[in-house]
């Protein structure tokens, strides 16, 4: 067996007696071992952020730019390495993987141009008497240390958008990834330490939940920003004490699908939506609703496509439904879909599991109380429901406990404003499935999805402090 992959503190790789493995979704092989920080680990990796953060603070902005952008071209000149550790990690399929690593070469890029220009104003004071010849200069200021935690769905991405936003800022950041896919944040470390950031500006630190609950309680840490479950962020955020926390957590996003629309275009997107990396993302298509004059026909040209969905090995370029992260998610996803249909919903396509395969499944006749429906299945399963009229579609839009992205398939832009006033989400796409994303949009939800707004931009908003000068000039 090779040695064990050692964690990053610094600019150091360590190693460490307490080892997890890494599982190969797809056939349940162990594909290495990583060393596991404890107690030691996290105190060295915070001292050094804070020696890192005093270099990085006054760090000047071209410096941190030319960094980001190595970063971005490094990744772009391993795009294979970090595709295929994706793949065997996570088990996604190769072309997401590339897309994932695509996007990840934008993040960084973005975080480059977006240090150069951090927001300040210049505030005129003397609007109200007393305050003649005075005015404001705002400026924004690194916060300090910075906490990431990131989930297994996307472990090369949605490191980039805890890391890149945070250097950008001037802020050091400690990672703790995944345990299901440390590799691939591992491998971003080795990238990011060949460049000319102080040593302890970025530290991956794989650890047990427990020692990630010191991290998350820890004072000299200022910001958490944290992905996952919305179980785990709301409870995270009762730990954290004063310091400032972003959350990007669940969904179980909607679609309604109005008659004008182009039908075989809104089948292709729900199908790529609902049914890409097995649904494991947070703004997979699962809830549709379809105006009753249309829903038989989009049912049937769902359910056709569906039915041809290639599912298998995530190495293979044809395949578009890989594994779930284990076969513990694949037996939950199939738990939930026979309790719906124990409680009357119909199986239209799919319903089985393999191993940790599920196959894409499409459900109707569902009730709000069904776990399909009312919370996040995180899987390769979608509803559809009918409707008879725009309102009633947009209140059972909103009839759910989360609010991150919403899509909407009309040609009545009177309908699209109306979806956009009274959506309880965090966007509102026209015309498009919620499964988009673009890296440097505003990304964020409302009630159970989270707080706050990732996207470079805006995450280093997130992560700054606007200070403000006042100048009086008698």
């Amino acid at each position: 067996m090779s040695d064990p992959r050692p964690l990053l503190i610094g600019n150091k790789w360590v190693q460490t007696a307490e080892t997890q493995p890494v599982v190969n979704p797809y056939d349940q092989s162990v594909i290495g071992h990583v060393c596991q920080a404890g107690p030691s680990e996290v105190h060295e990796a915070i001292e050094q952020a804070w020696s890192a953060f005093a270099q990085l603070k006054t760090m000047p902005t071209y410096v941190k730019a030319q960094a980001l952008e190595r970063i971005s071209c490094t990744i772009a000149a391993r795009r294979e390495e970090f595709a295929g550790t994706i793949v065997r990690e996570a088990g996604k399929p190769i072309t997401d993987a590339r897309r994932e690593v695509d996007r990840a070469i934008h993040t960084f890029r973005i975080a480059a141009e977006e240090s150069k220009r951090i927001p300040g104003e210049v505030i005129s004071l003397d609007v109200v008497p007393g305050a003649e010849r005075h005015s404001g200069v705002v400026k924004r200021f690194p916060i300090g240390p910075i906490l990431g935690i990131t989930p297994f769905n996307f472990p090369l991405n949605l490191v980039a958008h805890k890391v890149a936003p945070a250097l950008a800022a001037g802020n050091p950041i400690l990672v703790k990834p995944a345990p299901q896919t440390p590799l691939t944040a591992l491998l971003l470390g080795e990238v990011i330490i060949n460049t000319d950031l102080p040593s302890g500006a970025v530290s991956i630190l794989p650890c047990s939940n427990a020692v990630a609950e010191t991290l998350v309680q820890d004072s000299r840490l200022k910001a958490l920003s944290f992905t996952g479950s919305a179980q785990v962020g709301w409870m995270l955020k009762q730990l954290c004490g004063k310091k400032r926390v972003v959350l990007e957590l669940g969904g179980n996003a909607g679609v309604l699908v109005e008659p004008d629309c182009a039908l075989d275009y809104v089948v292709q997107r729900c199908v790529a939506g609902g049914f890409g990396y097995s649904g494991q993302t947070c703004i997979s298509v699962q809830r549709i609703f379809v105006h009753e004059s249309i829903c038989a026909e989009f049912l049937s040209m769902l359910v056709d496509r569906v039915r041809r969905l290639p599912v298998g090995d995530p190495f293979k370029e044809e395949t578009v439904v890989g594994p779930l992260i284990n076969e513990a998610a694949a037996e939950r996803v199939e738990k939930w879909i026979h309790e719906a249909v124990e409680q009357g919903a119909h199986i239209a396509a799919g319903g089985t599991r393999r191993g940790a395969f599920v196959d894409p499944t499409v459900l109707t006749y569902v009730s709000r109380e069904m776990k399909v429906s009312c919370c996040e299945v995180f899987g390769p399963v979608v509803t559809v429901s009918s409707y008879q009229r725009f309102d009633e579609a947009l209140e059972a839009l909103n009839d759910s406990d989360y609010g991150l992205q919403a899509g909407i398939f009309t040609n009545d832009l009177r309908k699209a404003f109306q979806a956009f006033d009274e959506l309880e989400t965090g966007a509102v796409l026209i015309n498009q499935i919620p499964t988009f994303r673009a890296d440097h949009m505003p990304y964020g939800g409302v009630k159970d999805s989270g707080l706050g707004r990732e996207g470079v931009k805006y995450a280093i908003q997130e992560l700054t402090e606007p200070k403000l000068l006042i100048l009086h000039l008698p």
